[in-house]
């Protein structure tokens, strides 16, 4: 089996890719030939020893994975993971084990090139395609049966210009790492509330965290980004270049291509005042907790959350099973004013446990939470306020819930989030005042359809206005697109869709068919 490559001068100049399977009867052998076609003049490598593969004469058919494997491994520079590689079993599973996925091949690229490369492949052999960038996905989008599952996590480039307060990220970069190398110059970009989570995913999803209401969501803070076609071209997106591929970008999820970089504006915010505390709860307090939030200055960023309080042993053991709220927030401004918003959320009841002090920005990532349980469920929505009778049915929800843990969490928005034009991104949330998370987590994966049937049940008297936010969205199917967003937006990202990814290749994700 020989292998002939024609190389790019220039990774810009990748298209799409074809294979042509010439037939010497008289050698009794089969050449597979695959050409990259370029714009531009390429070079020709001799291929490497290490990337061949040896096959008898009159070889008969092979098994679909094995073959699929061994192009995969034919000219990446990155790794292949197969089924029979002892890394695999680790390699295929996401954050959360409920979706115990078993993909034909794991690719972890080193460059766009590889990333084209495993695209062109999964679609010769009519694989389905997921794409994993931390692999916290809710919904187990990045976890793929039979196909091939793209994980991002060898492209961790970060490149930052402390003068101009940009910097090039690749999307296999963890919140953790990207905010503790920015903090290095005294910079930061919000990255949501978790260290483990990818970039890219969060990125793509809109990026509600710790600093949102200071200096916008994530995706208000991109400049650019490096976008893998499902065609294999390799594209740039921004304000002037594929404008509108940089709209549905910014909030459209994973439906457009495989961005392998992102460009983010930083910020200077460096000591910051912070943490999270536990008070007990009542629906009063709960109100009142949440206003403080609506009120706050736009330093304030955080969320609240209500559950019957886990046996941990911060928390007393008397106030186990009782209803809770679990503060978290960063004041990303003067010290005093955050040790006073503190000190009025002290005011409401005497919390069980408080960490809240000044702190580095890239403290905050580095804080470790209780383990998540292997199954979980997660539904969204928006809402505007939050009153007395709407505390009630939340905190009588959380009662009857059929799972062990089980949480209702308010992020409160506006702010920044709430300056940037409704249509500028595709993210639903610019009027809304607050973002509403429903979770369960439990054991077994067989009780999903009881816990995710409760947590639809208390979005659906929480929803206040249209659309949800796809990062915090459980698996909807088909459906996915139209519940995530609203009647206009939706047709827009289905025409960029068109374009883009007319196949719908690119359909492991909130997905939105192309117009």
């Amino acid at each position: 089996n020989v292998v002939v490559q024609r190389r790019c001068a220039s990774w810009r100049s990748i298209v799409m890719a074809r294979t042509v399977r010439v037939v010497a009867l008289d050698f009794k052998c089969t050449l597979s030939i695959t050409v990259r076609a370029s714009e531009e003049k390429g070079r020709v490598h001799d291929v490497p020893p290490s990337k061949t593969r040896s096959h008898a004469m009159n070889h008969p058919v092979v098994d679909p994975a094995t073959d699929v494997v061994h192009r995969l491994r034919t000219g990446l520079a990155g790794s292949v993971l197969a089924p029979d590689d002892p890394l695999y079993d680790e390699a295929r599973r996401p954050f959360f084990a409920m979706f115990d996925r078993r993909p034909a091949a794991v690719v972890r690229p080193v460059s766009a090139a590889d990333v084209a490369h495993a695209l062109l492949t999964a679609r010769e052999f009519g694989l389905t395609v997921a794409v994993r960038s931390g692999g916290h996905s809710p919904a187990g989008h990045s976890a793929v049966e039979g196909g091939v599952l793209i994980d991002l996590r060898d492209m961790r480039a970060l490149e930052i210009d402390p003068t101009e307060r940009t910097a090039w990220a690749g999307t296999g970069l963890k919140a953790g790492e990207f905010t503790a190398t920015a903090a290095e110059h005294g910079l930061a970009v919000g990255f949501g509330d978790t260290g483990t989570v990818g970039i890219g995913g969060i990125t793509l999803s809109g990026g509600v965290g710790y600093l949102h209401r200071k200096v916008g969501l994530t995706v208000d803070n991109v400049l650019a980004a490096e976008v893998v076609t499902a065609t294999g071209e390799v594209v740039q997106a921004d304000e002037t270049t594929n404008p509108d591929l940089f709209w549905a970008l910014r909030g459209g999820g994973g439906n457009f291509g495989v961005v392998t970089r992102f460009e983010y504006r930083l910020h200077e915010i460096d000591r910051v005042y912070g943490g999270f505390m536990i008070l007990p709860a009542t629906p009063a307090r709960i109100v009142e907790v949440v206003d403080r939030f609506r009120e706050a200055p736009d330093d304030v960023s955080g969320m609240v959350n209500v559950a019957p309080a886990p046996p941990l042993p911060f928390i007393p053991p008397e106030h186990h099973g009782r209803m809770i709220m679990m503060v978290a927030f960063v004041h990303a401004g003067d010290p005093e004013a955050g040790e006073r918003f503190a000190a009025g959320i002290r005011a409401l009841g005497t919390p069980l446990m408080d960490s809240v002090h000044p702190l580095r920005y890239r403290e905050v990532f580095e804080q470790q939470g209780p383990p998540l349980p292997p199954a979980i469920t997660s539904h969204s929505c928006f809402r505007d306020t939050i009153d007395l009778a709407t505390a009630e049915a939340v905190v009588d929800a959380l009662q009857r819930a059929p799972a062990p843990m089980r949480v209702v969490q308010f992020r409160v928005l506006g702010g920044a989030v709430g300056r940037v034009p409704a249509d500028a991104t595709a993210v639903p949330c610019r009027a809304s005042g607050m973002l509403t998370v429903v979770n369960t987590g439990f054991q077994d994966p067989a009780q999903t359809a009881q816990n995710a049937e409760w947590g639809a049940g208390v979005v659906g008297f929480l929803r206040q206005t249209s659309g949800c936010y796809i990062g915090f969205m459980g698996d909807a199917g088909e459906a996915g697109g139209r519940i995530a967003y609203p009647a206009d937006a939706l047709a827009r990202l289905a025409a960029v869709k068109a374009r883009f990814d007319p196949e719908n290749v690119f359909r492991s994700n909130q997905n939105v068919p192309p117009a």
